[in-house]
């Protein structure tokens, strides 16, 4: 029995698409981050690695513009690429446009962080994963490959 002073009744929040997509980044975020570290890699140095193969020419800038970071936190992430021997800059002259490019060694850990990737993805989104995310991961791999068909 409820009385006037019992608070209301309490219903679950409507579903937001902000919030299921926000909770399911972090998860993948955080089994990626598992994935890549045994090599050496975080998610946000796998940006950069992908950025760099996958844009030739690209500036500091537009590195930081792509990976939503300063151009100081890829300079300093771009140094430690390098020093690992990952990524070299093919113009190496003082003044001028750095022209980023991947090492060989750089292309086979950009090799072994897509088999990663692709094992999580098969994790979170595969045949056995959790109904409700596959259809999002189907949803999401739909939307992107509209979008290049375009």
């Amino acid at each position: 029995m409820t009385t006037e002073n019992d608070p209301a009744p309490t219903r679950p929040p409507g579903t937001s698409p902000s919030i299921v997509v926000l909770t399911l980044a972090h998860r993948v975020e955080a089994e990626l981050g598992a994935a890549l570290a045994p090599l050496g890699l975080t998610v946000s140095r796998l940006g950069l690695l992908g950025h760099i193969s996958g844009v030739p020419g690209a500036s500091f800038s537009d590195l930081a513009r792509m990976s939503g970071v300063t151009v100081q936190t890829v300079h300093t992430a771009v140094k430690a690429l390098a020093g690992a021997g990952l990524v070299r800059d093919a113009t190496a002259r003082a003044g001028s446009a750095s022209a980023l490019e991947l090492t060989a060694a750089g292309r086979a850990l950009l090799a072994e962080a897509r088999a990663a990737i692709t094992t999580v993805d098969t994790q979170l989104f595969g045949p056995d994963a959790d109904p409700v995310q596959r259809r999002l991961g189907e949803a999401i791999a739909t939307a992107f490959a509209e979008l290049q068909a375009d």
